[in-house]
């Protein structure tokens, strides 16, 4: 067996890395990550540096794989690690360069570990006994699946972390009336009056898949994209050309709506669909419309997934106003593992305390849930 690293996914055939993937998810596709490498929207000039870990036989072939970035800071994780950065560089510890297992710039529950579990065992166990070597503090591992939790649960020295995110369950309604039905009045005549509010204001909504859409209609997605940051004097993560990019390689997983007032578009949110879940990912609006955003990032997705039999619905982190909207808290999970002693038992302490403040956490969100009483909804625990 031998380990292999990857500094772009061009070195890896789409499809022997895509026969990795253990289910249906765009995000660790090798047409995402490698639109994310060639767009320039990640790369060692944005402390995004690809360093991909294939664990292969004596033939060359890859069993198990991870996808993985040296970094040299915490931005763009949603996992965030600030604190222990900022209490190592007080006491004289370097933090960064840290090795990471992710998808970039996006929270996202999945798969990390690609292939076989004995393998990406494995791959876990020389990962971390090379660290050092390769001059890392550490490996991070974000927003894991239940495989992978089960095969981290059982190793030393991993430190597990959890947070809470608002997904939406479809429980086979027919429409958005059916689902106005499931919650309280109070509940329901809110969300009636905030899409009666953008109505009124002459907003129509038109939804496209990746390949039906122009150079001058993506021009108009990453202006409302990057819009989102600049209000915030931020720079966006992403480049223009890496819509471009993943329309041209994953069209299929595309799902974009526009809103339009008369004939001038205004706003867009963006999401990728696969499998049984519409995933919600970016959204912007170059103007200013009363409950746009509810409508534009919530309402027509929901009214999406609930026309095309979609179970689920990822909205991505953060928003405690989603839960009034039907979101429903989530516990989500990401793995550590530090190599500095010092550190390491710092940390442990540390998420033992916060572990119990999210939980708690996640318990309470669900008292703001619109569901009426005795509806699943009202009553299922943070961890489905």
């Amino acid at each position: 067996m031998s380990m292999i690293v990857l500094s772009s996914l061009h070195e890896i055939t789409s499809a022997a890395w895509d026969a990795l993937l253990p289910e249906a998810q765009p995000f660790v596709r090798h047409a995402f990550l490698s639109a994310l490498e060639d767009s320039g929207s990640i790369g060692a000039h944005s402390g995004w540096q690809p360093a991909h870990r294939l664990w292969c036989d004596a033939h060359g072939q890859p069993l198990a794989a991870l996808p993985a970035y040296v970094k040299s800071h915490s931005f763009g994780e949603y996992v965030f690690d600030m604190s222990w950065a900022d209490a190592c560089h007080r006491a004289g510890i370097a933090y960064y360069p840290k090795l990471l297992g992710a998808v970039p710039f996006s929270p996202v529950g999945g798969p990390r570990l690609l292939g076989d579990i004995q393998a990406a065992g494995q791959l876990l166990d020389a990962l971390s006994a090379n660290l050092a070597g390769e001059g890392l503090s550490g490996l991070h591992i974000n927003f894991t699946d239940a495989q992978a939790d089960a095969l981290l649960a059982g190793r030393e020295g991993w430190l597990p972390r959890i947070g809470c995110q608002y997904h939406w369950f479809n429980r086979d309604y027919r429409d958005f009336q059916d689902f106005l039905d499931a919650l309280t009045s109070r509940k329901r005549k809110q969300l009636r009056k905030e899409r009666e509010q953008v109505a009124g204001q002459g907003i129509d909504f038109d939804w496209l898949h990746g390949s039906e859409l122009s150079e001058a209609q993506w021009d108009f997605v990453h202006a409302c994209y990057a819009n989102t940051y600049h209000v915030r004097g931020r720079p966006p993560y992403l480049t223009r050309d890496f819509f471009s990019l993943l329309a041209e390689r994953m069209p299929e997983a595309i799902r974009l709506v526009i809103a339009r007032q008369g004939s001038r578009p205004v706003a867009m949110a963006f999401s990728l669909v696969d499998g049984d879940t519409f995933f919600g990912r970016y959204w912007g609006c170059l103007g200013d419309f009363d409950r746009l955003h509810f409508e534009t990032c919530f309402y027509q997705g929901l009214d999406y997934a609930m026309a095309h039999g979609l179970r689920r619905f990822d909205a991505g982190a953060q928003g405690e106003h989603k839960l009034i909207r039907g979101f429903e808290p989530v516990i989500t999970r990401s793995w550590h593992y530090l190599l500095h002693p010092g550190l390491r038992a710092a940390v442990a302490s540390f998420l033992d305390e916060e572990t119990e403040g999210v939980l708690a956490y996640a318990e309470d969100a669900r008292s703001l849930l619109p569901y009426r009483d005795g509806h699943p909804g009202a009553a299922t625990s943070a961890g489905e």
